[in-house]
């Protein structure tokens, strides 16, 4: 039954029972501090990960109706008010470039490629990397999630990793050897990295929800997700199953997006690829996944294999980088410079 709020009737009296009192300074609310969110309808939204006013505010109706147990009017109204107390709307560009300037970045391991990324893989977007097989996309997510973890200025954030592993991919083993070359203890490291693996394409899906709620908990600051399009590929078969795998895919992808920015973490994707039969000229590989996919990540990277143990990685689309390539290496310590 959708529940009526009337935000007259709001005073100090109801906030002492237990309600609001929606004046004076918004820092540090929480859930309960809503119109018409009590003790109960804000259990249920925090069991299903609206945690903080900065989630509900950027929050679809829907879907915060069918997780608090309300009706969509409501939904609305609790989503308007998180979104007035936030003061979320327009901002000038000085404004936005001063939040920017809250990214971090994570040093891949090799300098080549962090020039490559201005930087290193950055905190509130989503990198992707796709490539055939041994390219080197799992092993920098494993160098990535070592790497995280080391102290800010010297290419990490001090922080630690969630990873959803789809393929079967993950090995423990990579981590001690990276955690040795960059001096840290692996027994550490490999207790602030915490390990999921996926079955499905839905069990992906919910992972991935439960890692955004447990990341302020664990300071987590990387979410890698290895591979994110292998169960969608595989079990959406055919083009009439083409349509609703897309819509999953892209609601997916952007509730990775929405925890980065609320978290303020970089989400770091692999991608499989796939060979193109009409490519007569070029390179036929392609990445899976169509347009849905590429218009949600802000950095995408294409990685081959080349002599050796060198890959070459072309950065294919960033809003504020230009295209470019760099050359790394893959070795027992990690990503390396060649």
């Amino acid at each position: 039954m959708d529940e009526e709020i009337d935000y007259e009737k709001f005073d100090e009296k109801e906030a002492d029972d237990g309600e609001i009192d929606v004046s004076g300074d918004v820092t540090g609310l929480e859930v309960t501090d809503l119109p018409g969110v009590g003790p109960a309808i804000g259990k249920r939204l925090s069991e299903a990960g609206y945690k903080s006013v900065e989630a509900i505010a950027v929050a679809s109706p829907s879907e915060l109706a069918a997780a608090g147990s309300i009706g969509e009017t409501t939904a609305t109204k609790i989503i308007k008010a998180a979104r007035e107390m936030l003061d979320i709307g327009f901002e000038t560009a000085d404004e936005l470039l001063v939040r920017r300037q809250n990214a971090g970045r994570i040093s891949t391991g090799s300098t080549a490629l962090d020039e490559l990324f201005g930087g290193g893989i950055e905190t509130q977007s989503i990198t992707e990397m796709y490539g055939s097989f041994r390219s080197g996309k799992t092993q920098m997510a494993h160098q990535l999630s070592v790497n995280v973890q080391l102290p800010e200025g010297e290419g990490g954030l001090g922080a630690t990793a969630i990873y959803v592993d789809t393929e079967g991919t993950f090995r423990p083993e990579r981590l001690v050897d990276m955690a040795e070359a960059v001096g840290l203890d692996p027994a550490k490291v490999l207790k602030n990295v915490v390990w999921a693996r996926a079955y499905n394409s839905d069990h992906q899906i919910l992972l991935c929800d439960q890692a955004m709620e447990m990341a302020p908990e664990k300071n987590a600051k990387l979410l890698v997700v290895d591979s994110v399009t292998s169960h969608f590929r595989a079990e959406y078969t055919g083009r009439g199953t083409l349509a609703a795998r897309q819509q999953k895919l892209n609601k997916h992808l952007h509730h990775l997006q929405r925890g980065a920015e609320i978290n303020n973490m970089a989400v770091y994707i692999t991608n499989q690829v796939m060979s193109r039969p009409d490519a007569f000229f070029g390179d036929p590989t392609a990445p899976v996944g169509g347009h849905v996919l590429a218009h949600v990540p802000q950095t995408r990277c294409y990685l081959r294999k080349s002599k050796g143990e060198r890959r070459i990685c072309r950065l294919v689309d960033s809003p504020n980088l230009p295209e470019g390539e760099a050359v790394f290496a893959v070795l027992k310590d990690g990503i390396r410079d060649v």
